[in-house]
């Protein structure tokens, strides 16, 4: 039996803490993206966003008087593609996603008008999603999914009144009550969010992104991310950023009024549906197999960037 005091043992975390482990895990995956793993979140976000799209065509809308009772996206999935991944290339991947696979192979396409749509719903899930600091908070996650169709409903409701207000399209209000315009444009935000942000958004998103923390990044040869550290592509703050949304908003008006004027150049409608039914969705399907099939083999050919080293505290990029 000895008297002398042991020597303290090294504290694992406080090393972990320090030099070029910051950035890594085990030396190989890094938070740092690269063109084939932004490739890999664009592709993935677009094909999931436009397949959630394709399955919203089958379930009917409810229409009470002016209000319409649907769901107008499945917002969990970029929500989950957002937190989990990158909110930028997510955010760029999702409108596409429901463009190319809902609009344009389905017969519903309107040319340059799509813009706005685009527009709008890159911001609110480049915003949205920039607000999940932590995967593995539920109360993020959830404010995240309404904040998303929030800022994608309400610039919808602004553009919708400005035509009205404008001259260049008609009302949809009561009968005999100009004002109530306003009070139904309140009353499809809401029910959009309670649907679209809570139901089909917050509600299950605040069990998925949790849940596939730590599952998914690595498979990607990313680093699960790690609260208090900087986001590969999350939304800047400052004013430059600000007026930057503010211009992209104020161009998706403009596109939105090529549509009301007749000046929509591209427009591409053959009623594919009414001709040859819901089966017809299946071209969609497999046109999003095929896409994500030719994106996981170039993905796979480019090699996982895993030996490249570990950035630096700062080492991000959009």
């Amino acid at each position: 039996m000895t008297t002398q005091t042991p020597s303290p043992l090294p504290e694992p975390d406080q090393d972990q803490r320090r030099g070029t482990l910051r950035g890594a895990v085990d030396g190989i995956r890094s938070a740092h993206l690269t063109t084939s793993q932004k490739l890999m979140i664009f592709v993935l976000s677009m094909s999931l966003f436009g397949l959630s799209n394709i399955l919203l065509e089958i379930i009917p809308d409810i229409t009470i008087g002016p209000i319409d009772l649907s769901i107008s996206n499945m917002m969990f999935i970029p929500v989950a593609m957002a937190g989990l991944l990158s909110p930028f290339w997510a955010a760029l991947g999702a409108p596409l996603g429901e463009i190319v696979f809902t609009d344009l192979l389905m017969g519903d396409f309107s040319g340059l008008a799509e813009v706005e749509g685009y527009v709008q719903m890159f911001l609110a899930i480049y915003i949205g999603g920039s607000l999940v600091r932590n995967p593995r908070s539920r109360a993020q996650v959830g404010v995240s999914a309404v904040c998303i169709i929030l800022i994608d409903k309400v610039l919808s409701a602004v553009v919708d009144m400005a035509k009205v207000w404008i001259g260049v399209e008609d009302a949809e209000y009561v009968t005999g009550l100009p004002q109530s315009i306003i009070a139904v444009e309140t009353v499809g935000l809401v029910t959009d969010v309670v649907i679209s942000g809570i139901l089909f958004g917050a509600i299950p998103a605040m069990w998925l992104v949790p849940a596939l923390y730590g599952k998914i990044e690595p498979l990607m040869g990313l680093r699960p991310r790690v609260p208090g550290e900087p986001i590969p592509g999350d939304a800047p703050r400052g004013p430059l950023f600000v007026g930057a949304v503010v211009l992209l908003s104020i161009a998706s008006f403009g596109f939105a009024f090529l549509e009301a004027f007749d000046l929509s150049a591209g427009a591409w409608e053959p009623d594919f549906l009414d001709r040859f039914g819901n089966g017809f969705l299946w071209v969609s399907v497999a046109a999003i197999v095929v896409v994500m099939a030719v994106s996981v083999l170039l993905f796979r050919r480019s090699g996982t960037p895993a030996h490249t080293g570990a950035p630096g505290p700062t080492g991000t990029e959009n």
